[in-house]
């Protein structure tokens, strides 16, 4: 397959550059946070991290060499693979502290459900792509988009990994009210959640259960599950508003911050960057997430603007969700920061939802 040569006229620089930026930022936090804990293979969780960026950017980049419309006609297959993989997972998964999320394949091992989260946008994407623009969609049109997400759902949260569940369920609510539904629809459909919401709550978890209390009271056990709360707010708040400088924040070189290299991470900005330090990299997601918005807009045709939106929620809600989780205004529930927290496979998925992203921005004057 030739590779058309205007399209490098019309290549992205600025979400190119946008993710350069967030990519240094990142390995000089992780640098920081796990400079404490060297002796424990601190420096070994930094170097494999810029290895994953390596890998990312070039997924980003190889993402970029097909006509993205190739993603609309295997998208319903993508779908079914990545079931029968999550399917697997929960047949013969790794288990990691409780949790059976990996699947290991030649010695690399990989976290199926963060694959799932571009799977979903793509096929959501093609399924109100095919029903037309001016199509309202009603509760008898919502029961298939709504399968759709429910199944990989279960899945994920059977590992058991409520927080990718909760990405997967917000990201998609965002498509389908991108694609124009039915408010007294919504309306109806929310009833029955709400009536649900106790027989939730008694299938939650024992220390699921513990993170909500401990949000909603984080003093009734403070060395407990209320310990992450605590000590997350502490480090933000003692950045004040320089911060304490690099490798100088007490929390993370004294490690009472917990899971400062991936749930964390923020806290660890705050800390050593103070109220500045944590403007500025939001002003950067900001400004990826309205730059993804421009090419969702001035997309050509619809699969390509849904897929643009369905990339952008993932960024944008587990930003919210991180952010919330890490200033206490949401309970911990184990979502990384995107694009900033450690992790190769969650990384690498963002990474290529990115490249299609730009695959979209480069591809739209071929509709003009």
């Amino acid at each position: 397959m030739l590779f058309d040569r205007r399209l490098l006229q019309h290549f992205d620089w600025i979400l190119l550059v946008l993710l350069i930026v967030i990519a240094t930022i990142s390995v000089v936090n992780l640098y920081s946070a796990t400079y404490a804990i060297k002796d424990a293979g601190g420096s070994q969780i930094f170097a494999r991290q810029i290895y994953w960026f390596l890998i990312g950017f070039a997924v980003l980049l190889l993402m970029t060499t097909f006509d993205y419309h190739l993603l609309e006609r295997l998208a319903y297959s993508a779908y079914v693979v990545s079931l029968a993989l999550l399917v697997t997972v929960l047949l013969v998964g790794k288990v990691t502290s409780g949790s059976q999320r990996w699947l290991s394949l030649g010695g690399i091992s990989f976290q199926v459900s963060e694959i799932a989260k571009i799977v979903i946008v793509l096929t959501l994407a093609k399924y109100f792509s095919e029903r037309g623009a001016d199509a309202e969609a009603r509760l008898r049109d919502l029961w298939q988009p709504l399968l759709l997400m429910a199944i990989p759902c279960i899945l994920i949260v059977k590992e058991p990994d409520l927080g990718t569940a909760l990405v997967l369920v917000v990201v998609s609510f965002t498509i389908i009210l991108f694609t124009k539904v039915n408010w007294k629809s919504l309306l109806i459909l929310a009833l029955p959640s709400l009536a649900a919401a106790p027989f939730i709550w008694f299938s939650l978890k024992a220390y699921q259960q513990r993170r909500i209390l401990t949000f909603l009271r984080p003093e009734m056990d403070p060395l407990g599950a209320g310990y992450h709360i605590n000590q997350s707010k502490i480090a933000i708040g003692s950045g004040l508003f320089w911060g304490k400088g690099f490798l100088k924040g007490t929390q993370t070189r004294l490690h009472f911050l917990p899971e400062q290299h991936t749930d964390f991470a923020f806290s660890v900005l705050a800390e050593e960057w103070g109220f500045v330090g944590a403007v500025f990299l939001l002003l950067l997601y900001l400004l990826l997430i309205l730059w993804g918005i421009a090419i969702a807009t001035s997309s050509k045709d619809r699969f390509g603007s849904i897929v643009a939106v369905g990339v952008v929620a993932i960024v944008f809600w587990q930003l919210v969700i991180n952010v919330c989780m890490a200033t206490g205004l949401l309970p911990v529930v184990g979502i990384p920061l995107v694009l900033f927290s450690y992790g190769g496979s969650s990384l690498i998925s963002t990474m290529a939802g990115m490249g299609i992203l730009m695959n979209i921005s480069m591809r739209r004057f071929m509709f003009q």
